[in-house]
């Protein structure tokens, strides 16, 4: 297992390298100058020799395959570049930014495994009944509605209706956890939600695959009770797809935050994201992709990890 998990590990600097040459090149060739809109003041015109001097400061005068290959050489040192807009550093930046994104997204995950594990344990055991049905239509409504029209429904009925929370804004956990709570609880239902309705369907599905399998019906026979018999032998294993399908709903919400991040006013790694993107502010825009990609393959490498503590069957060689 652990030459499996270094070797994955290894694996993960050439996904990084052609992430961020893609980003870099394709982010490069938009219509767009980060030098003019740092030098535009709302006049008609800009000087050309102020652009041209502010150009070569940022290396933007450079051909673009030699601003990567320094932006490279630069990374690799740990040095993601400074943001072209308030002159921080890429990487403060993010560290500033992630704690808030990986709150909303973690709880957001916790809140939808709460609600979708005993709805999608019951509505297998109760298959055909209207407990099933029901929360088969609730999943199917969950599943396709849109996460910013919930975000705005919810804003609409919870925040200006009722006034149970409030609309938008942020404050931190350790500066008031009670106001934290308050601010948290509309964007993290607009991310559980979505992400119950999928994980509840796929848990139904593997659950009701694994009572049929011959080894559950086996342990029936031989008096075993069922409810050990589900617990102890069919939901240890219908579990597999259910953590894939957690594993990268939580990777693709860390990657999707930026809609809901910008609807609630949430400082994250998705608002900054979209900032820098208006802004042109590349480094910026850069270094959130491939923090996020970072995740993505390290959540990946988890779920891999978890099929092995399930499922003894499974060994990586």
């Amino acid at each position: 297992m652990t030459a499996y998990i270094l070797r994955r590990l290894v694996q993960l600097f050439p996904v990084l390298l052609l992430v961020s040459a893609i980003v870099f090149f394709l982010f490069h060739v938009i219509p767009g100058d980060a030098a003019v809109l740092l030098l535009y003041t709302g006049g008609d015109t800009i000087d050309p020799e102020a652009l041209a001097r502010l150009r070569a400061t940022m290396g933007l005068d450079q051909p673009i395959y030699i601003q990567y290959l320094a932006w490279l050489a630069n990374a690799i040192r740990g040095d993601l570049g400074v943001s072209y807009i308030n002159q921080q550093s890429v990487v403060s930046l993010l560290l500033e930014k992630l704690p808030a994104s990986l709150e909303l997204a973690v709880v957001g995950m916790l809140v939808s495994m709460v609600i979708s594990v005993p709805i999608g344990i019951i509505s297998a055991l109760k298959r055909g009944s209207w407990l099933d049905q029901v929360a088969r239509l609730l999943a199917l409504v969950g599943f396709c509605m849109p996460r910013y029209w919930l975000a705005v429904l919810l804003i609409m009925v919870l925040a200006v209706n009722a006034r149970w929370f409030p609309a938008a804004g942020y404050v931190g956990f350790f500066e008031d956890p009670a106001r934290n709570l308050q601010h948290m609880m509309l964007p993290m239902l607009s991310v559980a939600v979505t992400m119950a309705a999928t994980q509840m369907r796929f848990l139904r599905s593997s659950l009701l695959d694994v009572i049929g399998q011959d080894y559950v019906r086996t342990a029936q026979a031989k008096g075993l009770a069922y409810r050990l018999v589900i617990s102890r032998h069919a939901l240890k294993n219908a579990l597999i797809p259910f953590v894939t399908i957690v594993g990268l709903g939580l990777g693709h919400t860390l990657g999707g935050l930026v809609i809901i991040e910008q609807i609630f006013s949430w400082p994250g790694v998705g608002w900054l994201m979209m900032q820098s993107i208006t802004q042109r502010d590349y480094a910026v825009v850069q270094g959130a992709v491939l923090l996020i990609t970072l995740f993505f393959v390290l959540i990946n490498l988890l779920v891999d990890v978890t099929y092995a503590f399930l499922d003894p069957r499974i060994r990586y060689n």
